[in-house]
């Protein structure tokens, strides 16, 4: 999220009109990146299950297992990136939008394939709870990134100037690096004997298409989730785009503001899932329950400090966004209410992540389609356009349904620890 932070951060000071390019040709390409997180969530769980009942040599089976799986994801994105511009035009948005967008799809899709294996390699660490590798290889991953899009965005060193093209090429290039980076990291640990991994059992093997059929089904559960709540929230995106060009970019940046914070929602929600799932290894309720409700009060009592350093200061962070003055207007009101958006958002987030530790497939989905689909998108929809609210009326919609998120999550974990019912922990 800092890689996209920064980028509309830089595209912004360039363009407002690059600035929309960049924001509707990332609605599709979050929702097909974030429905494969969703789908590859099975190696994280499953990792941690083996590591937490010390089943350590089958832990590197389950990373290469999933290095095929990424792969093969990352050729269906480029593929559907391909139809960038004409998605863009079904969805409603001019030609000049769908055109640039669609540019921006096709240069980003690419790189899934890179993006989604260093996104498995980083799930496996994480279950083996060896997350420090992975934050260092993504904090240099953006320091590259700031010095290759002020090359490419803005034509220093005499490079031609790509706006948000040249901020597309830039990303790119760092997912490969950090890609080959962190498989290099892994498959030199000094202890790769102790985890299998350098295993002779590549691909397929050992057991075949069956044996790593629930790290499938557990991601299937999680890419149904995540292409659900990421389908709905792109949907808002759409929704902007029709308000007009200003107003999609008010509501990129703040979202990105959103999104960028959400993401300590998102480690301490895969701490919870690495901590139930050892929990739910061992078959103990007790630690299950202390893992969920306290990743769930560290996630609250963090994102309401972080929600309130946007109220106090979105008109300096709009500003250091754009200096278009129009924008600056919108994007900073849009800001400071966000912050109370951002804690309910994240706590639903850690209760679907608790849920899915104890290995739950398909009710985390169920919930957000109902939460998302069946009540943010029609809300959404009425409240922007048919109602006038515009971009406040889509993150109203956005509060809603993270709040009938959070509660129906919240049920369904009181009710799997309560007798320590249905747990799925083989």
């Amino acid at each position: 999220m800092t890689l996209i932070v920064v980028d509309a951060a830089m595209v912004g000071h360039f363009s407002a009109v690059e600035l929309g390019y960049q924001s509707i040709g990332l609605a599709p390409m979050m929702l097909i990146i974030v429905t494969s997180i969703g789908l590859m969530s099975g190696t994280l769980v499953t990792t941690a299950n083996y590591y937490g009942s010390k089943n350590f040599k089958k832990c590197g089976l389950v990373w290469r297992q999933s290095l095929v799986y990424a792969f093969f994801l990352g050729i269906i994105g480029i593929l559907i990136s391909s139809f960038g511009e004409e998605i863009l035009i079904a969805s409603g948005q001019n030609k000049e939008l769908s055109s640039g967008g669609g540019r921006i799809i096709q240069i980003l899709g690419w790189s899934t394939p890179a993006l989604l294996i260093y996104i498995a390699s980083s799930f496996f660490l994480e279950g083996i709870k060896r997350p420090n590798a992975t934050m260092l290889i993504m904090l240099l991953g953006n320091l590259t990134n700031i010095f290759l899009n002020w090359i490419l965005v803005f034509g220093n060193f005499g490079f031609p100037t790509l706006g948000a093209t040249g901020s597309a090429y830039s990303t790119g290039a760092v997912r490969i690096v950090m890609a080959v980076s962190i498989v290099y990291y892994i498959w030199t640990l000094r202890d790769h004997i102790k985890f299998n991994i350098r295993g002779s059992n590549y691909l397929f093997l050992n057991g075949g298409w069956k044996k790593w059929s629930r790290m499938r089904r557990i991601g299937f559960g999680g890419g149904a989730s995540n292409a659900i709540e990421s389908g709905a929230f792109s949907s808002m995106t759409i929704f902007a785009g029709l308000l007009g060009i200003i107003e999609l970019g008010a509501f990129t940046l703040s979202f990105n503001m959103l999104a960028l914070t959400f993401m300590f929602a998102l480690g301490f929600g895969s701490a919870t899932a690495v901590c139930v799932g050892n929990a739910s290894g061992r078959s103990d309720i007790l630690a299950i329950k202390i893992a969920g409700w306290t990743g769930l009060g560290l996630t609250i009592l963090t994102l309401a400090f972080l929600g309130s350093l946007l109220a106090l200061f979105n008109n300096q962070i709009a500003s250091s966004f754009t200096q278009d003055a129009d924008l600056i207007v919108k994007t900073s009101s849009m800001i400071a209410f966000i912050g109370v958006v951002l804690v309910i958002d994240g706590g639903q987030s850690v209760m679907a992540h608790a849920l899915r530790g104890c290995g739950e497939t398909w009710v985390p989905a169920a919930l957000h389609c109902i939460s998302y689909i069946l009540v943010m998108i029609p809300l959404g929809y009425y409240l922007s356009i048919i109602s006038g609210r515009g971009i406040l009326g889509l993150f109203e919609s956005i509060l809603i349904g993270s709040i009938l998120s959070l509660f129906l999550g919240s049920l369904r974990f009181t009710f799997l620890t309560k007798k320590g019912v249905n747990l799925k922990h083989n």
